[in-house]
């Protein structure tokens, strides 16, 4: 298999359970944290909502400096999910174009200008935007559930719809 087939697959198998942990998003609860040191509830939605669009920046960039980055600003459950359909268009198409011996080259998260990771894209793609989207989605899920918002069934059910 092609490493572009899998993260495609990987990406496939993401879309829904992330759009529904979107939908769920409360409004008005944007600068709501847990605690002091964790991220705003609006800030870690808007995270999970763009996240398979880094895809795109590691295919199509040699790098990307978090100083210039500019996020979006998707304050509602409907813009974050239409800021999701985006992202993963952007990681379809960036995937469909790219090839696996490019996906052997290096890539590079800097910091204004200073270089703070440095490794081949297949591994960024593990680990900076599969991997931290199944992290910070679940984290989101726990915001939910203190919410009392019913938390959407993403690995087999959840207590909110059916159980085992």
């Amino acid at each position: 298999m092609k490493m572009t087939e899998f993260f495609l697959g990987e990406l496939e198998r993401s879309v829904d359970a992330t759009r529904r942990t979107l939908e769920r998003v409360p409004e008005g609860k944007y600068d709501w944290k847990p605690h002091p040191k964790s991220m705003a509830m609006g800030s870690l939605a808007q995270l999970v909502a763009t996240l398979p669009g880094w895809t795109a920046f590691v295919v199509n960039q040699d790098a990307l400096d978090l100083a210039t980055y500019k996020s979006p600003q998707l304050r509602t459950s409907q813009e974050l999910v239409q800021g999701h359909e985006q992202a993963v268009a952007a990681a379809r198409a960036a995937l469909a174009k790219s090839t696996d011996e490019h996906l052997l080259k290096t890539w590079r998260l800097l910091v204004a200008g200073k270089v703070v990771s440095e490794d081949p894209r297949h591994i960024v793609l593990s680990d900076a935007v599969f991997s931290h989207l199944a992290h910070h989605r679940g984290q989101l899920t726990v915001y939910l559930r203190l919410h009392d918002v019913p938390v959407p069934a993403i690995y087999g059910p959840s207590a909110d719809e059916g159980k085992f």
